[in-house]
């Protein structure tokens, strides 16, 4: 930094989320330049600091400590000092605590300054191959319950390019739950290990996903980018043909009979329990069958 920070300064610094030589210069500088760095995880941060030659103190700020370390900081601020806050990878506060701070600065007047690095979300939608714009992004989908079911419900008529992070061991899953709420054939980007030396972008179907990882166990972290739904199209009601068609690839996929009806009816505006009659008509498949309808109770996906 060529001249001094402004006092009581809060700057929200972006760091790598592999690749060390996306380490901006302007990061740098900062973290060198303020009086004090909160850390994720000061051991992780304590190696990014060595290799770029940034000796400024630490302290810890991470899920189970915010609570009771956002008083010490804004104190710090109060105090006339700068402070730096920086997460494991990439912008602090999109899978980690940051913004109960940023929040928190900004009600008590501190000037907040964000240093702009790099974030797995946006890498992976630029390179998905998919519409980037507009879309939505959720980071990690709820892992289970009520809520996990309204947010996938969501989804399904989501007419977005949607962004969400997964943990390896619950991608398959989330895959399954995916096209259970939208449809075998939509299309996925699925990132992992981003900017790292095993990189990857997998590109196909929900349905061709649940295979490929079940051919190659999931590791690494991933980013999912997933087409929207498309808009609704004026025009003749599909024929009794077509929909037997879409049904028996759906069933073909893994789903019952009444989940297939169930998801074609979101898709197609048609009457789920029509539909479910017609699914009946198909051949035999060597797999379990669930209750009707109307007795499915609360039956999750």
């Amino acid at each position: 930094m060529t001249a001094p920070l402004p006092s009581g300064t809060l700057y929200i610094v972006g760091t790598p989320i592999g690749n060390l030589g996306d380490m901006t210069f302007r990061a740098v500088e900062t973290l060198k330049a303020v009086d004090l760095i909160a850390a994720e995880d000061t051991r992780h941060t304590g190696r990014l600091l060595q290799h770029f030659a940034i000796s400024t103190p630490q302290t810890s700020y991470h899920t189970h400590n915010w609570r009771k370390r956002l008083p010490t900081l804004l104190t710090h601020l109060e105090a006339g000092k700068t402070l730096a806050l920086v997460s494991d990878a990439g912008m602090p506060g999109i899978s980690d605590p940051g913004f109960e701070l940023v929040e928190a600065c900004a009600e008590s007047g501190f000037l907040v300054v964000p240093i702009p690095g790099a974030t797995a979300a946006i890498t992976a939608l630029c390179a998905s191959g998919l519409s980037p714009q507009p879309f939505t992004f959720d980071g990690f989908l709820p892992a289970k319950g009520r809520l996990r079911k309204t947010m996938l419900n969501a989804m399904a008529q989501e007419l977005r390019t949607m962004v969400i992070y997964e943990s390896p061991h619950r991608l398959l899953a989330t895959l399954q739950d995916l096209i259970t709420a939208l449809e075998p054939e939509r299309r996925v980007a699925i990132a992992r290990e981003l900017t790292k030396q095993y990189e990857e972008i997998w590109r196909g179907s929900l349905a061709e996903a649940i295979t490929h990882y079940q051919n190659k166990a999931p590791r690494g972290e991933f980013t999912l980018v997933i087409a929207g739904s498309a808009p609704p199209q004026a025009g003749p009601p599909p024929s009794e043909a077509d929909l037997k068609e879409r049904l028996q690839a759906l069933v073909e996929s893994g789903l019952s009979r009444s989940q297939a009806s169930r998801q074609l009816a979101q898709a197609t505006q048609q009457p789920r329990r029509d539909l479910y009659q017609l699914a009946l008509t198909l051949p035999e498949l060597a797999l379990p069958e669930l209750a009707l309808p109307e007795d499915e109770g609360d039956e999750s996906p």
